[in-house]
């Protein structure tokens, strides 16, 4: 069977595989289109299983938010190189399981993996798809959805950091604002309340061990902690940070300013926790014009 322009531009559309591909896989079926998208997937999951050791510590944040603004979401997702986080079909994916994520509200990463993508295959397949067609390692790492009754306030800095914050009072400005902050100066916790036992007494250690060095008076050397403590608990938490666009003003204040508070947020950096391997550019560029 003669194979035309036009068989090899539909199977292209359909599985985003490239031209050459396309055209080998209808040749090897004798034209039949179904058998030929089978047969790239099959191949495309050759090469995504071949990738898949890469590390993967680039890519974006995807926001997607209810049109009411009650509910957001946030999702992770990791490719190899900053070159094809910008890359317009990596977007395309992005948005997609972001708003997936959303709608469909699933457990974890996993049942996100199996949700339907839209076209018939699941977000793990089209994922796949996606690494045969650019060939880098791609990955959804995870997710975090909020819903509430409050004010909920959602910010991507550069694709790279998002925050979502949730607020009791307050408008959609400051629950933005309070994002944005959140994404700049990255609080460890809300409030000193919400700071663990365990930390606060190593912190208190180190600082009396520091004070004692001081030769001061024993109680000297108690007001010395409880004010470096203080300060201390002041730089880590949100409540006590001077605010990000006027530091005359703590987050606390501006919150007891507006009659709000911070039931929660949740803040999410590209590739933070992943261990990044030094690599040599020159040798990828290769590999990659090699077909490696």
């Amino acid at each position: 069977m003669a194979i035309t322009a036009a068989m090899v531009k539909e199977l292209r559309e359909r599985t985003g595989a490239g031209m050459m591909e396309c055209k080998k896989a209808l040749v090897q079926t004798d034209g039949d289109m179904e058998a030929a998208v089978e047969h790239l997937r099959k191949s495309g999951l050759a090469q995504a299983d071949k990738k898949a050791g890469r590390v993967a510590a680039e890519g974006k944040i995807q926001l997607a938010q209810s049109d009411c603004g009650s509910a957001a979401v946030m999702v992770e997702i990791n490719c190899e190189t900053d070159f094809v986080a910008k890359d317009e079909n990596f977007a395309a994916f992005a948005g997609t399981v972001g708003q997936i994520a959303l709608d469909s509200d699933p457990a974890d990463v996993d049942t996100l993996m199996a949700a339907d993508y839209g076209d018939g295959r699941s977000i793990d397949e089209a994922r796949q798809a996606l690494v045969a067609k650019i060939g880098e390692n791609i990955q959804v790492r995870r997710f975090v959805r909020k819903q509430t009754d409050g004010v909920l306030g959602a910010y991507v800095h550069g694709g790279r950091i998002g925050v979502l914050v949730d607020l009791g009072g307050g408008d959609a400005e400051l629950a933005k604002d309070i994002a944005m902050h959140v994404a700049a100066i990255n609080p460890a916790y809300v409030s000193s309340d919400d700071v663990p036992a365990d930390v606060l007494a190593k912190e208190k250690d180190i600082l009396i061990a520091q004070a004692e060095g001081s030769g001061k008076p024993p109680e000297i050397v108690e007001k010395m902690v409880a004010g470096r403590l203080r300060k201390h608990l002041a730089e880590i938490t949100l409540l006590g940070q001077p605010f990000v666009k006027d530091s005359d003003v703590t987050v606390e204040k501006l919150l007891s300013q507006h009659g709000a508070t911070v039931n929660s947020f949740t803040r999410l950096a590209v590739g933070e926790g992943i261990e990044k391997q030094e690599s040599n550019f020159a040798e990828e560029v290769m590999q990659q014009v090699q077909g490696g």
